[in-house]
């Protein structure tokens, strides 16, 4: 089972609620941090991490003497990355999304493919937890390639727990392909509640099962719990504002290790989201 645990904005929540989720489950999984503009599961899992490998994007290099001037690489770039100036390409990597088109329809070619780093996966474990993040280098755009890398690689684990990017962007389309159930974690604020619509609708389109999180419960509106009962969203959690979970929090620590009543809280959690996904699968073979 693959779980992906998501929010409208950053702050609400997220890592906290999937890091505890993973350490209460009480076996053993793959935990892949793809907010990789901003990873921060580590402050928490405290993961021995053992190998790190740079992700490379494929980007075109000139090569000076080749060029005809036809122009037919700068047609085809989506991305402006490529400018002809006279008989040469001038090469913007920083804009280039490494399709490899305008080394394929290059007739001469002066255009060879090259590589350029965007960032690095780094592997480790904590415990059960076998761990698996993303770091999109300084000053880097383009988030997606990074995610993809890390989503795509062989972790050897029957259940996955995806730390995704906030908001419901591009880079979260990515995270969440192909999960299971999205497990959204929000706030009950107006802003809130119009974050959560958000990932709603784009977890409805790609056909993902959703259920929430509500964190800081005892603050707040109705807001979010009348938006929840309106669709039919599950509300499988809630957490309340509490001093001893943000200490925890602000030393790195899992609230579940302070409060061990919490580890049960979100194994239970675990095995209403195992079965909300079983009663799917049923539905989907019958039909």
């Amino acid at each position: 089972m693959i779980v992906a645990v998501l929010s409208g904005k950053g702050g609400t929540g997220k890592t906290t609620v999937a890091v505890n989720l993973a350490l209460s489950i009480g076996e053993e999984l793959c935990f892949l941090d793809c907010d990789v503009e901003e990873p921060n599961a580590h402050l928490l899992l405290h993961p021995k991490i053992s190998k790190t490998t740079p992700v490379y994007l494929p980007v075109p290099v000139f090569q000076e003497g080749k060029c005809n001037s036809c122009g037919r690489c700068v047609e085809v770039c989506a991305y402006n990355a490529l400018a002809l100036i006279g008989d040469a390409v001038l090469v913007f990597a920083e804009m280039c999304h490494g399709c490899g088109g305008c080394t394929y329809f290059c007739p001469t070619g002066a255009l060879t493919e090259g590589q350029r780093e965007i960032g690095v996966i780094t592997e480790g474990r904590a415990g059960k937890v076998i761990f698996g993040g993303g770091r999109l280098r300084v000053g880097e755009a383009l988030v997606p390639p990074l995610i993809k890398n890390l989503r795509r690689r062989e972790w050897g684990t029957a259940h996955t727990i995806i730390d995704c990017p906030p908001g419901a962007s591009c880079p979260v389309v990515h995270a969440v392909r192909g999960v299971d159930f999205g497990l959204v974690v929000t706030e009950p604020t107006p802003f809130g509640r119009h974050d959560l619509e958000v990932v709603v609708a784009m977890l409805d389109l790609l056909g993902i099962a959703a259920g929430v999180v509500i964190n800081k419960a005892d603050l707040g509106d109705s807001g979010v719990r009348d938006f929840c009962r309106e669709r039919g969203l599950p509300v499988l959690a809630e957490i309340p504002f509490d001093l001893e979970i943000a200490r925890a929090g602000a030393a790195g620590t899992p609230f579940t290790e302070r409060l061990p009543a919490w580890r049960d809280a979100f194994h239970a959690l675990w095995r209403e989201i195992g079965g909300i996904v079983g009663r799917a699968r049923d539905r989907g073979a019958q039909r």
